[in-house]
């Protein structure tokens, strides 16, 4: 595939970019984690965040597992404290799992202390580069919002 086109540059741009950063951000939330999670159990914690009372097929299909994997990962977080697990009460047969104050805290320590660590890389550059990726950022992420409302 050539990439003559900008739209072809700039796509080639972000497939190479966000896996590092997403490497980076991974490594600094186990890092900061106190209890030392596992990945699949910190982005377990950060879906519940955004998608409080989300099934555990929910959180299945966002970690990219089976049912039963995703259930062992949850049970660990429910032995923790940090997850809660109730019955639906319109549907027997599904859960819905919240997060506890413990595990809300423990999650927003640990991106607090990843958010500086990459505050402190970005430091280094100047006003204009920060307004440039800030800008860039922006409109990446506008773009791939409506992909969630609309998919393509």
């Amino acid at each position: 595939m050539s990439l003559d086109k900008p739209s072809e540059k700039c796509a080639a741009r972000v497939m190479e970019t966000v896996p590092l950063l997403m490497r980076f951000i991974r490594t600094e939330m186990r890092t900061h984690s106190a209890d030392s999670l596992s990945i699949p159990q910190l982005r377990s914690l950060a879906f519940l965040n955004r998608n409080p009372g989300a099934s555990l097929s929910e959180v299945a299909e966002h970690l990219g597992v089976t049912c039963a994997t995703a259930s062992t990962t949850i049970e660990r977080l429910v032995q923790r404290h940090l997850v809660q697990r109730t019955d639906n009460p319109q549907e027997r047969r599904r859960i819905v799992l919240n997060l506890t104050k413990e595990g809300k805290t423990l999650l927003e320590q640990s991106q607090e202390k990843t958010r500086a660590e990459i505050a402190e890389i970005i430091e280094s550059l100047t006003p204009e580069q920060v307004s440039k990726i800030e800008e860039g950022l922006s409109l990446l992420k506008n773009v791939f919002e409506q992909t969630e409302t609309n998919p393509p």
